[in-house]
């Protein structure tokens, strides 16, 4: 029987060979992948994201426990899928048309896939076409980022072509403030990889 708190422990700190032995295990043993998601990986992540956010752990520590969390997760994913797993979202996210940048972007669908979310990584250098097709692939959300003040302004045609759509447009990146997230219309604004799954989760369960 798996023991979450030793799985929650792995991802926290990094531990990839560990998270892929024990996931591993569990699935050798044909043990539900369920709780593997429920009680090991989705809180060890949520807890270095509320880590981050009182400022107890840093950007490193953030992307070396996220990519412990793929290394498991990349194990079950195939499992999941078959499974018939509900999502409880699902999120495109993309940087802007121009911008080439991706570091920031990986590390919320990152955050994002470790809270439960699927999450459909369009890429770099999106326009709106590329935004339309994770519409169609079923996004509720669209999550554009930036790392360019010559760039964030695409962000106003990507909100201006989703309005009276049905689909909220959340916008984030270096030079991105709540302030200009407020001028475009956009349905949020995030200044780090944290805050982007708390506003996820508001937008979704109408907070």
């Amino acid at each position: 029987m798996t023991d979450f708190e030793a799985l929650k422990t792995a991802v926290i700190r990094g531990s990839r060979n560990d998270v892929s032995a024990i996931v591993q295990a569990a699935i050798d043993n044909g043990e539900d992948i369920n709780p593997i998601l429920d009680r090991g990986m989705i809180p060890a992540m949520r807890e270095i994201g509320e880590r981050f956010s009182r400022n107890e752990a840093y950007v490193p520590e953030l992307l070396i426990a996220a990519r412990a969390m793929q290394s498991g997760l990349a194990l079950i994913e195939p499992l999941i899928a078959a499974s018939g797993r509900k999502s409880i979202g699902k999120i495109a996210i993309g940087t802007v048309k121009g911008d080439l940048h991706d570091i920031g972007k990986n590390l919320v669908a990152i955050m994002l896939k470790g809270a439960g979310y699927d999450v459909i990584d369009l890429g770099v250098n999106c326009d709106l076409d590329k935004y339309e097709e994770g519409i169609t692939r079923g996004a509720q959300i669209i999550a554009c980022s930036s790392l360019l003040t010559t760039t964030m302004t695409y962000m106003k045609d990507v909100v201006e072509h989703f309005k009276g759509k049905g689909v909220k447009v959340i916008i984030g990146g270096a030079p991105v403030t709540q302030a200009y997230a407020d001028e475009i219309g956009a349905d949020g604004y995030s200044q780090d990889a944290t805050g982007a799954v708390k506003l996820v989760d508001c937008l979704l369960k109408a907070c």
